[in-house]
């Protein structure tokens, strides 16, 4: 199934984990896939090889996404790589553990400009580039179940999710004209490299497994496949959505 013939797919934050597991998924139903990180090292090059081993091109460009700069430049340099852009997935995120009494600014900083500021220009520049060439355009924002839900002790963390949720339903609207698509994919509890602590301390992992109703960590491709979903045609009716990928955590969720 080629939902994805002669388009290009941007996926920010895509060395490993959710964004890696996007890129493949895109590239396997077509797409030729722009990658990002802060460096292009060994991960990088074997998602390259992989891309192209199904005869799908394949770049990375390095830029820090909580560079509004970098990431305008970024925009910009991923329409020219392949001659157009079709489809953003913004999924390029980090959180920092911090009680509220102890959050420093560079921490509360960080976590937004690279969560909710860098998206908000990214998306400004696509929608820009979309206009100027006449093209539809989709975006699929990576946000969370804390978008919704509370995660003590991340209260930055939750802001910029809680934001990404606002920017999207409001962006639906004024994107609509343009033929430009948003949601939101709002992972839960998933087993990738950002979860190794959780994923090593088996009695903390009993706790949240017991939160889901369907009694599993998920896998990075239940992710993957929701965005593919988002970014294709088929739900070429649905904007301002968030699509949570949760196993039911978020309305049994329960702070232990």
């Amino acid at each position: 199934m080629d939902r994805f013939k002669d388009k290009v797919a941007l996926i920010t934050g895509s060395s490993q984990g959710i964004g890696a597991a996007c890129a493949l998924r895109l590239a396997k139903e077509g797409a030729n896939i722009i990658l990002n990180g802060h460096k292009f090292d060994e991960r990088g090059e074997k998602l390259i090889s992989e891309i192209e081993a199904m005869g799908r091109k394949a770049k990375f460009i390095t830029a820090d996404i909580s560079d509004v700069n970098a990431v305008i430049k970024l925009i910009k340099e991923a329409a020219l790589t392949f001659g157009s852009l079709d489809i953003l997935v913004n999924n390029a995120g980090l959180e920092i553990k911090s009680d509220f009494l102890k959050v420093t600014e560079k921490d509360y900083d960080t976590v937004m400009d690279t969560n909710l500021k860098g998206v908000f220009f990214g998306i400004q520049e696509f929608a820009k580039y979309c206009k100027r060439k006449k093209r539809n355009g989709v975006v699929v924002n990576m946000s969370s179940v804390h978008e919704e839900i509370i995660f003590p002790h991340f209260a930055a963390y939750c802001i910029s999710k809680g934001g990404l949720k606002m920017l999207t339903r409001n962006l639906a609207t004024e994107l609509a004209p343009l033929n430009i698509r948003i949601n939101n994919v709002a992972p839960g509890a998933i087993a990738t490299p950002i979860n190794q602590a959780l994923l090593a301390d088996k009695k903390q992992l009993q706790k949240v497994v017991r939160n889901i109703p369907m009694g599993r960590m998920g896998k990075v491709e239940d992710v993957a496949g929701v965005v593919a979903f988002l970014a294709s045609d088929d739900a070429a009716y649905v904007t301002g959505s968030t699509y949570f990928v949760d196993g039911g955590l978020t309305y049994h969720y329960e702070e232990q």
